[in-house]
């Protein structure tokens, strides 16, 4: 039997691993739109190997440049390096208080060994609509600073996706360096719920980031005083439900109220059928125990001041 030696296909010659935020930028400006920015690589990897990604000359490896790789509170801000892995965010106390949604969705995305690699900052930047990691940080109303030649610029959020897999990020010649949210204050809580197949690693049929704030009076009938809410897949982009959150503003949650946001907020999504995970049928259908599930779980935290993180590593 003659045994056949595949040639190993090339799809990048050289690798660089930079320091700074100021040598990654000059890295990419090298070669002049031929090189990438890598850290977990989970899925530029697999779009260069399977030809979604054309071949690149170089990666910039961001997993050595400090301000990238640190979670800290500074100055009335929680920062998020861009290059902190999923693993490193479920494990952080810092996050676990001012940002459990987060938490909580970081820790579902893939398996371990994905969330031990695997980083915020891609989560982002690959700008899908389901990103987990991406609907919460619309929901807690996070800022990205994205570093470019000419400089750096602190930029909402949502206003880095374009549609499915589109960034408003030039992955050419600029990088996400690093998130920036609130922390939370006495009376606010986040929660983050999603529903899936259960077949292990596999992507979301709906995920849901609720940011809420209580108005300052006890029992469970405290209204609602702020609200933020994100939910994905429901269009193009992350959804952030502004229609959703106008509605519940001032309103008690009761099942009434329940009821009345899952219409809301089915008026404003925008559901696709997927071959691979559900019909927009039933993604509908959906919505009314999810946004129930991720608002009575964030209320009672805003109430009770217990944060403990639900559903971790059950991806």
């Amino acid at each position: 039997m003659t045994e056949v030696f595949l040639e190993p296909t090339v799809i990048w010659e050289h690798y660089h691993l930079p320091t700074t935020v100021d040598q990654a930028l000059e890295r990419l400006t090298q070669y002049g739109g031929a090189a990438r920015v890598i850290a977990g690589g989970t899925d530029l990897l697999l779009d260069l190997q399977q030809g979604r990604q054309t071949p690149v000359e170089a990666l910039v490896d961001v997993t050595q440049v400090p301000e990238m790789t640190s979670i800290a509170e500074r100055d009335g801000w929680i920062y998020l390096g861009a290059a902190v892995t999923h693993t490193a965010i479920v494990a952080s106390p810092l996050l676990t208080r001012n940002a459990t949604c987060l938490v909580e969705s970081c820790g579902v995305i893939g398996g371990p060994q994905v969330r031990n690699v695997a980083t915020i900052g891609g989560n982002v930047a690959h700008a899908l609509p389901a990103g987990d990691g991406t609907i919460s940080l619309v929901a807690l109303d996070a800022e990205a600073q994205v570093a470019a030649p000419a400089g750096r610029r602190w930029l909402p959020i949502a206003t880095l996706f374009q549609g499915p897999g589109k960034s408003a990020v030039d992955a050419t010649r600029e990088l996400i360096v690093q998130f920036r949210f609130r922390p939370m204050t006495q009376g606010n809580a986040t929660a983050f719920k999603r529903i899936m197949r259960p077949q292990g690693v596999a992507l979301p049929i709906l995920g849901m980031a609720v940011w809420l704030e209580l108005a300052a009076t006890k029992g469970k009938s405290s209204p609602i005083e702020n609200i933020r809410i994100a939910l994905g897949p429901a269009g193009p982009i992350p959804l952030r439900a502004t229609q959703t959150e106008a509605f519940l503003q001032g309103r008690s949650i009761s099942e009434e109220t329940i009821a009345e946001a899952a219409g809301q907020i089915a008026s404003e999504a925008r559901m696709r059928t997927s071959p691979h995970r559900a019909t927009s049928e039933y993604r509908r259908e959906l919505l009314e125990p999810l946004i129930e599930r991720a608002l009575q779980l964030a209320a009672y935290r805003a109430r009770t001041g217990d944060i403990q993180p639900e559903g971790l590593g059950l991806a």
